[in-house]
């Protein structure tokens, strides 16, 4: 073979390999990603396992809380919902009724008319706590919000009964109200008002009346302290605007410190309906567990309680029936709650 066949036969190998190299070459180029600007990395196994470690810990936090929440309000309300559909003798269960525990608590006698009775009492425990307790509530806040003397003193004194044992109260205001050697009734004699001494407890006219205002004694101070310090967070310079407009201490308290209290008031309103028709402990402390006289203290939760453990008027232990009253307690407040709730967020917006 001629050097010049040689040479003109190498010349394609050593395209071909030169070309090989290039290929090889851009192998690694052709494989690597393309990095745009403004492109978000990936995260890595780090941020990952923050990630998870994070949620890991905020689990941790809400377990026990959502656990003690199912155990002591999810169960028993789902409870006594299922207690409800079922016949029972005594605290035996039987088999499905469907709703004729519900039938029975409405269109049955003596049901019907305790639980209609019981749930007027309940109304009427609204609308008197609304007028004695948070209206008193309102008129001290508004006393205090002022430069009086010895604010922080009177703020003590007003709540000193919220902290006292319902219990306690309970006793104490028996024998406060006693007809005979209670100090009620002594001091209207001493005063020269005996003729207004009266079986505060005994009458059926006067028994309900009377427990309401001292349920109001013991949480007057419960709404004092929220809308006072509603008032306080009112800024100065609207007061002092309205002072300069020529308003008096009446219209600035209509007109500028009621709109500005509303979410306060709001909460105060659905707190109270909430209890009222929750109410058990002091007319069970103060008057027993079948609301006397004549079951003129009867309430709809003293009701649940002799229905679903027996009493004298209402017989032997029915767990079907009392689970359907307390399922009918759960249900009205939940509706007038969130109703109310609404309707006076509406209202705080307009305002």
């Amino acid at each position: 073979m001629s050097p010049s066949e040689g040479s003109s036969a190498a010349a394609p190998r050593a395209s071909r390999g030169q070309g090989d190299r290039l290929k090889q070459g851009s192998r690694p180029n052709a494989a690597r990603p393309s990095t745009r600007a403004g492109a978000r990395p990936s995260p890595g196994p780090r941020r990952l396992s923050y990630r998870l470690s994070r949620t890991l810990w905020v689990a941790a936090c809400l377990a026990p809380a959502l656990l003690l929440f199912t155990v002591v309000v999810a169960y028993p309300i789902l409870g006594a919902m299922a207690y409800s559909l079922f016949r029972w003798d005594g605290i035996v269960r039987g088999g499905f009724a469907g709703l004729a525990n519900f039938r029975r608590l409405f269109g049955q006698y003596p049901y019907s008319a305790r639980m209609l009775t019981a749930f007027w009492h309940n109304v009427w425990a609204f609308v008197l706590t609304m007028v004695a307790q948070n209206g008193l509530g309102l008129l001290f806040a508004a006393l205090l919000a002022g430069r009086t003397w010895g604010a922080g003193a009177y703020r003590a004194i007003f709540f000193m009964p919220v902290t006292l044992s319902l219990v306690i109260v309970g006793f104490l205001w028996q024998l406060f109200l006693n007809p005979v050697w209670g100090i009620v009734n002594k001091g209207l004699a001493l005063i020269g008002l005996a003729r207004l001494a009266l079986p505060w407890l005994g009458d059926a006219h006067t028994a309900l009346v009377s427990i309401i205002l001292v349920n109001a004694w013991r949480w007057v101070g419960f709404p004092t302290i929220v809308f006072l310090a509603g008032m306080q967070a009112v800024p100065g310079e609207y007061l002092e605007a309205a002072r300069l407009d020529g308003a008096g201490s009446g219209a600035i308290f209509r007109r500028v410190l009621l709109p500005l209290i509303a979410p306060q008031v709001n909460i105060i309103v659905i707190l109270t309906f909430i209890g009222a028709f929750n109410w058990f402990e002091l007319p069970y402390v103060m008057q027993g567990v079948t609301g006397e006289p004549n079951h003129a203290t009867d309430v709809l939760g003293l009701l649940f309680y002799r229905s679903a453990f027996g009493a004298v008027d209402t017989g032997n232990p029915d767990v079907g029936l009392g689970s359907a009253i307390a399922v009918v307690m759960f249900a009205l407040v939940l509706a007038v709650g969130c109703i109310g709730a609404l309707y006076l967020r509406r209202r705080e917006i307009e305002a």
